[in-house]
């Protein structure tokens, strides 16, 4: 394949369900597994891992800040230390269902409100390298902002990502929203494609920005998610 398909899931908890996991796991390569703050619980991080090793995907961490009801998606104060102890925690939760099931860490993707924090906040990003390095995996990112910048400059591997089921801004910056709209799928292929061919997407308001598509996102709890990785895979697998 010419890049990754990863996807954030696992994020259901106790009597709370979100995302299609099963029917988008045969879609993907990579999955991100949300860790407890903001979505998931043990049960279904144990879930979440035992179907990824089925299906032959790899396995993440999608670490989160500390806030279900707002599902990570609302940035909170809290010290680079706090953080990476935060990290540190989650991390270290998939990792005993991943040696469980004999699957290695693939890489940590910050989730949500934390994700755009550390594009953004230099002492964030720090702190988020505090913690992959423990564990001596890449990190997922958006190019040409403070994720590239600090972490290749920290020597931690890193994975570039492309977003298909979400805004851009006219800085190339992706726009977290705190609830996901339904995308179509053809919306979806068409600017897949055209980031595989030209490095470009369409911005909300219109203008061209640069991507790099090493790893292209999407959802589970974005409604019709199936659908638009079930396309997007036709396309990469076809490239």
């Amino acid at each position: 394949m010419k890049a990754e398909i990863n996807c954030d899931m696992g994020e259901s908890f106790g009597l709370y369900s979100f995302g299609a996991d099963e029917e988008i796991m045969p879609w993907i390569t990579v999955a991100n597994a949300a860790c407890g703050f903001h979505g998931g619980d043990p049960v279904v991080l144990r879930n979440t891992v035992a179907l990824a090793r089925q299906h032959g995907v790899k396995v993440g961490a999608h670490p989160g800040l500390p806030d279900l009801q707002g599902f990570g998606r609302r940035p909170l104060q809290m010290q680079p230390e706090e953080i990476t102890a935060l990290v540190l925690y989650q991390v270290g939760a998939l990792s005993a269902f991943l040696r469980e099931q004999g699957l290695p860490l693939n890489h940590i993707k910050p989730h949500g409100a934390l994700y755009g924090m550390a594009a953004r906040e230099e002492a964030v990003a720090h702190a988020i390298c505090d913690a992959a390095e423990v564990y001596g995996v890449p990190l997922y990112g958006m190019p040409h902002t403070l994720h590239e910048t600090v972490y290749t400059a920290r020597g931690i591997p890193f994975v570039a990502e492309f977003y298909a089921d979400l805004e851009y801004d006219d800085e190339g910056k992706v726009i977290i929203t705190r609830k996901h709209d339904a995308v179509d799928p053809q919306w979806a292929a068409e600017r897949v494609q055209r980031a595989l061919d030209e490095g470009l997407t369409r911005s909300a308001s219109g203008r061209d920005v640069p991507v790099r598509p090493e790893a292209i996102c999407v959802h589970s709890d974005t409604p019709g998610a199936v659908e638009v990785a079930w396309t997007i895979h036709g396309i990469v697998a076809s490239d």
